[in-house]
């Protein structure tokens, strides 16, 4: 086999907000430029970002209507990102491709193996998984793309068990490498009464969840809950950051629960301001749950507000346990109903000394397990690339 270079094909990728993004932005930033080479989605801001980064970066269109290949439309697209991605290969004498999923990137994979031989890898975050399943068109190119892999790569335990439980894959054809934090950016910070006062947010309890306006990120259920807390809890403030399709539903679900005074929508925001609502926030919650199979794979803004200092609470459902160190860092609650989040987050205002224990612990738990160099040195013995500067100062 060639000694070329790695080739990472992603869909999203920053400017594009989404946790796989971050992680891969993250990762392939601290690995040697002459050993891996990257393409990825398009977004409308993507030159005036890449300017500011010397990665050996493609853009090229990734976000496909449909990751089927039934359709004409569906095969069109296929078809025309990998004659892109073929040129690259040869281009570049590309020893291995890394796929940021499944679908469509793990199938571009599959194609290319079996046009040129390239062998691939493939990332799988776990939400994937379970919606292909709810379709035989998605479980039979899933199927391809897993078990042509050299191996797949699980985001978290939970992830790891659904590829061998769901799909077959044999233990040895899989490998586990969580997503990280970068430690030295997410830092605690003291209470900014300027910063709080200008948003709204002043002396009152705020709760926080970061994420893409989605079913399952179960922010509807935060809401519900919210009508509970704010009995024992009466300034209580729930602050959302994020966008997406739920807008304009959980906008409405305000109105008829009257809780205007008590929820407030921030929409997508800077990074700048994200690392402040983390540090100024005083709890953190991502009411995940399963809906249709539709699940949380691992949580990346979870470690986000621990190494902030921040508690977190979080639902049952994927592999969001993986994230924190139960009742020392965050607590675990079913949130298909808001009855037992309501009681978890009253309960937590309530004992100001226990919340202050878990900000401490949640700061050296994720010190300890999530911080990139010990993540990217799990990637360098995976991969065999070599870091873009020694392990013991990759996050200089």
């Amino acid at each position: 086999m060639s000694k070329g270079p790695a080739l990472l094909v992603t869909e999203i990728f920053p400017p594009q907000t989404g946790g796989s993004g971050r992680w891969f932005w993250e990762l392939y930033r601290r690995m040697s430029p002459r050993d891996c080479v990257i393409v990825a989605g398009e977004h409308p801001r993507h030159a005036e970002f890449d300017q500011g980064h010397d990665l050996r970066l493609h853009r090229i269109p990734l976000r496909f209507t449909t990751w089927g290949v039934g359709s004409v439309r569906g095969l069109q697209q296929y078809g025309e990102a990998a004659r892109r991605l073929d040129v690259l290969v040869r281009r570049e004498n590309v020893r291995i491709l890394h796929c940021g999923k499944c679908l469509p990137e793990g199938f571009l994979g599959w194609l290319l193996k079996r046009w040129r031989g390239v062998p691939y890898v493939c990332y799988v975050h776990g939400e994937e998984l379970k919606l292909a399943a709810r379709s035989r068109e998605l479980t039979w190119l899933t199927r391809r793309v897993l078990h042509g892999a050299e191996f797949a790569i699980a985001n978290s335990r939970n992830t790891f068990q659904l590829l061998r439980n769901m799909w077959g894959l044999p233990d040895e054809r899989i490998r586990l490498l969580h997503p990280g934090v970068d430690t030295k950016k997410f830092v605690a910070a003291p209470r900014n009464v300027q910063w709080r006062a200008q948003r709204g947010w002043d002396d009152r309890p705020v709760v926080l969840t970061v994420g893409r306006l989605q079913k399952r990120k179960g922010h509807d259920v935060m809401l519900r809950a919210v009508t509970s807390i704010a009995r024992t809890v009466p300034d209580v403030l729930y602050a959302i950051v994020g966008d997406g399709e739920e807008r304009a539903s959980l906008g409405e679900l305000v109105e008829r629960l009257g809780l205007n005074r008590h929820v407030q929508f921030l929409g997508e925001v800077t990074d700048d301001e994200l690392l402040s609502c983390y540090q100024q926030c005083d709890l953190f919650v991502l009411p995940n749950r399963d809906v249709g199979g539709d699940i949380e794979g691992f949580g990346i803004v979870l470690l986000e507000a621990q190494s902030c200092g921040q508690p977190v609470v979080a639902g049952l459902s994927g592999g969001t346990a993986e994230t924190m160190q139960v009742a020392k860092t965050g607590r675990l609650v079913a949130c298909e109903t808001p009855d037992e989040l309501a009681q978890v987050v009253s309960t937590l205002f309530d004992n100001a000394a226990q919340l202050a224990a878990m900000r401490e612990t949640a700061r050296q738990w994720v010190v300890g397990q999530f911080d990139w160099s010990t993540l990217t040195r799990q990637a360098v013995e995976l991969f065999g690339i070599e870091p873009r500067i020694p392990i013991g100062c990759v996050d200089a």
